[in-house]
């Protein structure tokens, strides 16, 4: 009996010798850099990503379902007032308000694509409806990719 537990200790102590080094390797979150703003995006800038579309209901609308789309992209700043939008590295994901049946129409067929957009209107989501980080509501098709 003392074998079998001189056998399980011996193991117990291999094992922590091979653990403790391992954990002590890791780096601390506090020795991570920061990370670095995105670059600006102003007004009459081009974006570039992935179009995605989103189902959501509208609250406005007795709860209808409606398309969203939007681009995600690389971090962008955002001129001020709205700078980061309360980000780190500023917003990510664009929502493309559509203004029109014909807009939703030209965005539906470049689902799942890459597109380029000039942006004529951003600011940071506010609204509870709002799926995106921040919200495009002017912008024009520039440039398919």
């Amino acid at each position: 009996m003392t074998k079998r537990f001189a056998a399980r200790l011996a193991l117990v102590a291999t094992m922590l010798l091979v653990v403790t080094p391992a954990i002590s390797a890791q780096p601390d979150n506090e020795a991570l850099p920061a990370p670095k703003p995105g670059k600006p995006i102003n007004t009459g800038e081009v974006l570039s990503g992935e179009l995605t579309a989103l189902k959501v209901r509208d609250v406005k609308n007795a709860g209808k379902r409606i398309a969203t789309y939007q681009i995600t992209s690389e971090p962008r700043r955002l001129p001020a007032p709205n700078g980061l939008c309360n980000l780190e590295t500023g917003p990510e994901t664009f929502q493309l308000v559509t203004s029109s049946d014909a807009q939703a129409a030209q965005l539906k067929s470049f689902v799942g694509k890459a597109i380029s957009v000039k942006v004529d209107e951003v600011a940071c989501a506010s609204d509870p409806g709002q799926m995106s980080e921040a919200v495009i509501t002017k912008w024009s098709i520039i440039k398919k990719q």
